[in-house]
């Protein structure tokens, strides 16, 4: 059997925190054992893990740099002795290759989840100083991998494994009952968005976007689920143009999934991405998707067969596209007939955890050399 420490910063409802449950909770049993440690606060994933059995450890760390919490993770780590101990996001990452020693006698596996371009130099000078203690470092897209293949990590040590989904039901939920909820009328076209908030989403890129098809379709309206520091920005501006009633901010929401058979389409405009769950959730949901032509986004959407890819800040791009596919329905049901295709063979669930599990059966069989 090989035991699994998995330590992560939180268990929000967010991409990574998601991936790490879907993980835990679906390796086979007979031959891994899973624990996980969370060093800030537990959170809605929590009771996935409790039904799956899945014990959770919560260090409850309150400081940047908290020398209690280090302390906590090194005195569990001693006590679960893992044969595999497997880190999540820049905080874990840290906390873990730190605590594990500077010859620890079992492999450090790091999962990095974006093309960390936010990094400031002392997390990128740490990131380096821990390359020692790094046995693989996973990217969930190539775009990840190449990153840090550039911030300095060995191509022996870098490994992608996709994100995993499993597919919804075709047909589960009601398309206009959804809409009801949300003052739109059932035979509107809608376009939808669904992520954080931020400045590296472009979501004001997206509004005036939709705003140069409004003006040419009229019965149109965008729905944005969530949240973050550009929500009072981004909601000032769409009053600004008079389409406030047209713009639907729906806030976070917990089942953004559920809400994606409303949408008529899906636009993602970010900078940069690791690998989007909300954009394998939408192709998931049967949805053409419009998304930034950045190295990410090409690993799930390609261009002309499951959607399009369009120039980061090209609005009219987003526009004149988006047209197309609200226009075209039998244009944009191909389009979703091929995404939800492409995540049912390349991208679930299983073969996310197969590649783990493959990965974690090499470095334990090469452990001597790590």
């Amino acid at each position: 059997m090989i035991k699994l420490l998995l330590v992560i910063p939180t268990l929000d409802r967010s991409g990574a925190e998601k991936q790490l449950t879907l993980l835990a909770t679906s390796l086979p049993g007979p031959e891994f054992s899973v624990q996980v440690a969370v060093l800030t606060r537990s959170g809605p994933y929590a009771g996935d893990l409790a039904a799956a059995g899945v014990p959770v450890t919560v260090l409850d760390k309150r400081l940047k740099c908290d020398p209690i919490v280090y302390r906590k993770l090194r005195r569990l780590i001693a006590e679960a002795r893992p044969d595999v101990l497997h880190t999540w996001l820049f905080a874990a990452n840290s906390y873990g290759r730190l605590a594990a020693g500077k010859r620890p006698p079992f492999p450090v596996v790091v999962s990095e989840r974006c093309v960390d371009s936010w990094k400031s130099g002392w997390q990128l000078w740490l990131d380096r100083r821990l390359i020692s203690r790094t046995s693989r470092l996973v990217g969930n897209s190539q775009s990840v991998a190449d990153f840090y293949r550039d911030v300095g990590y060995p191509l022996e040590k870098l490994s992608v494994i996709h994100n995993g989904i499993e597919l919804p039901e075709a047909g589960a939920i009601d398309k206009n009952e959804l809409r009801r909820q949300f003052g739109i009328p059932p035979e509107s076209l809608v376009v939808g968005f669904v992520g954080r908030l931020a400045r590296q989403k472009r979501v004001l890129d997206l509004i005036w976007a939709f705003e140069l098809i409004r003006v040419m379709e009229g019965e149109v309206y965008f729905v944005i689920a969530g949240d973050g520091p550009e929500r009072h920005k981004l909601e000032q501006f769409a009053h600004s143009l008079k389409i406030g009633e047209r713009v639907k901010f729906l806030g976070h929401r917990d089942d953004a999934p559920r809400l994606l058979p409303a949408f008529d389409l899906f636009w993602l405009a970010s900078d940069f991405e690791g690998l989007s769950n909300s954009v394998m959730e939408a192709m998931a949901a049967g949805l053409p998707v419009i998304a930034s032509d950045i190295p990410a986004n090409r690993e799930l959407v390609v261009h002309g067969e499951t959607g399009y890819l369009a120039p980061v800040g090209d609005r009219v791009a987003f526009a004149q596209l988006g047209q197309r596919l609200l226009l075209d329905r039998d244009l944009a049901s191909r389009f979703g007939a091929a995404g939800r295709a492409r995540i049912a063979s390349q991208f679930s669930t299983a073969r996310m955890v197969e590649s783990y599990a493959r990965l974690y059966r090499e470095v334990t069989g090469s452990r001597g050399a790590t």
